[in-house]
């Protein structure tokens, strides 16, 4: 059930889809803006490499947990609302980051950085909610995309910034832009006029939180533990036995955190497992070509190159990813959001196909990440629609976020076996170890394998048609757009 709120109508929608996706863009910076810093923590910290490491792992957790927690908040009490505390968030994280340099703080900071992900399914929402039929698609699309941009554009960015200027500086302008996104969001983005109905399930909240922790706790930090350590094994058989209970609650409470009916539709079910693995083939791209490109010439195929050139041989993809946007949207509402992400999934796996076979050069190995990122674009774009069509238009918030925490996952798992493959497959050059050639090929092989993974299962999703009353069912009243609620069984 839904119930419409007063909302104050947007005077400029196209001005208010273009800060939802600045927004978007910079929470989605902040994930990946330390990668480039962590080999120098240490020194400049005096913390322990393993402590180091914490500082990319609680932004994965945070974003994990607050993501679905934080979108069926947004649905329960406004989404506009709850989108501005989490920018709030942001900025408090931010200058917490900037202003010491004490490994615990900065641990801290960046934990509230990492709940701030949550901007972008609730962007989501409210252009579901606010935007008129036909400019839903390509505006969600956007809206989803900047999750890639972000990734792709913050390494260059963070490199850039960390060779020219004091580290704590970034952490300064991450601050000042989310005051400003702050200030855009209120005088260019509408209040959500809808809102779900009963009480916000705590108890609900509390166990996907202990499960996701119990998850990506080992997966992010096995390969230091010991992947059969009584520590990883006893978390993982934690999160699944709490899972298990949480689900059990899940399905007799009134009104639940995630409901579980819904999520299990063929097509909501489907296009999170997509999700997942989307999200893994993605995050190999950036992970593996950072890295690649800066092995020294010793090695027989790195390039030796600098910090700053490994990050912008990402930047292609993120111009990729805005420009085709729009694109994978006209594909989306001509032939079904289905249709869309099969291309995409195709799309990525011929893009690792290049990278296998091409990993000497500098412009070839630019070339084959654009494809991966170019693939991503569309499916970022085609997920969302897939969600918005099977969910009720009450429970778009929490759906979009459940969405997005399913790809955080399939990066996690991603980043764990990448560093597995890495750390196993070396050898000595100019007298230091290094990754085989193999092993990144393998890392190619993985992600290019769980992109034709992705394109199987969509191809077992229901047909491509629109369900009346989600992503385009709306109607025009007094001059403002409102979403019509769907059938509960549609």
């Amino acid at each position: 059930m839904t119930a419409p709120a007063p909302a104050d109508a947007p005077h400029h929608p196209r001005l208010a889809v273009g800060v939802l996706a600045f927004c978007g863009v910079v929470v989605a910076i902040m994930q990946t803006i330390v990668v480039p810093l962590l080999p120098h923590i240490p020194e400049l910290t005096g913390a322990t490499p393993a402590a180091a490491s914490w500082l990319v792992t609680v932004t994965l957790l945070t974003g994990a947990v607050f993501t679905p927690v934080l979108g069926r908040v947004g649905d329960m009490y406004g989404k506009r609302r709850v989108l501005v505390a989490a920018l709030g968030v942001l900025v408090v994280g931010s200058v917490l980051c900037a202003v010491s340099s004490h490994i615990g703080v900065l641990i801290a900071g960046r934990a509230l950085q990492g709940a701030a992900i949550a901007v972008i399914p609730l962007g989501i929402s409210i252009l579901r909610d606010e935007l008129p039929p036909e400019r839903v698609l390509s505006a969600v699309a956007l809206m989803s995309s900047t999750m890639g941009i972000g990734a792709a554009v913050g390494l260059p960015i963070a490199a850039v910034v960390i060779e020219n200027f004091e580290w704590h500086a970034m952490f300064w302008v991450s601050g000042a832009i989310g005051l400003l996104d702050i200030v855009l969001v209120l005088r260019c983005v509408p209040e959500s006029p809808l809102r779900s109905r009963g009480r916000f399930d705590v108890l609900g909240a509390l166990g996907l939180t202990a499960a996701l922790v119990c998850l990506l706790l080992p997966v992010t930090q096995g390969g230091g533990w010991g992947w059969t350590s009584a520590r990883t094994l006893g978390l993982l058989a934690a999160s699944v036995v709490i899972a298990l209970v949480w689900g059990a609650y899940e399905l007799r409470v009134r009104t639940p955190m995630v409901d579980l009916r819904v999520s299990a539709r063929p097509a909501v079910l489907l296009t999170n497992v997509a999700a997942l693995l989307i999200g893994f083939a993605f995050y190999a791209n950036s992970l593996a070509t950072a890295q690649m490109v800066q092995e020294p010439e010793a090695t027989g195929y790195g390039l030796g190159a600098s910090l700053v050139v490994s990050g912008l041989c990402l930047l292609p993809g993120g111009v990729a990813m805005v420009l085709l946007s729009p694109v994978s949207a006209r594909i989306s509402a001509e032939h079904g959001p289905r249709t869309s992400l099969a291309l995409a999934a195709g799309i990525i796996a011929v893009g690792y196909v290049v990278r296998y076979f091409t990993s000497h050069s500098l412009w070839t190995i630019i070339a084959g990440a654009t494809v991966v990122a170019a693939g991503t674009a569309i499916a970022y774009s085609a997920l969302p629609a897939l969600v918005m069509r099977a969910v009720p238009v009450g429970e778009t918030g929490a759906a979009n976020g459940l969405n997005t925490l399913m790809r955080s996952i399939g990066q996690a798992f991603c980043s764990a076996a990448v560093a597995a493959v890495l750390a196993n497959m070396t050898f000595l050059a100019a007298g230091r170890p290094a990754p085989t050639l193999g092993a990144y090929q393998l890392v190619f092989l993985f992600a290019g394998g769980a992109a034709l993974l992705a394109l199987a299962v969509t191809l077992c999703l229901p047909g491509n048609r629109a369900d009346a009353g989600t992503v385009g069912g709306k109607r025009r009243r007094s001059g403002r757009t409102r979403a019509m609620p769907i059938q509960e069984g549609a």
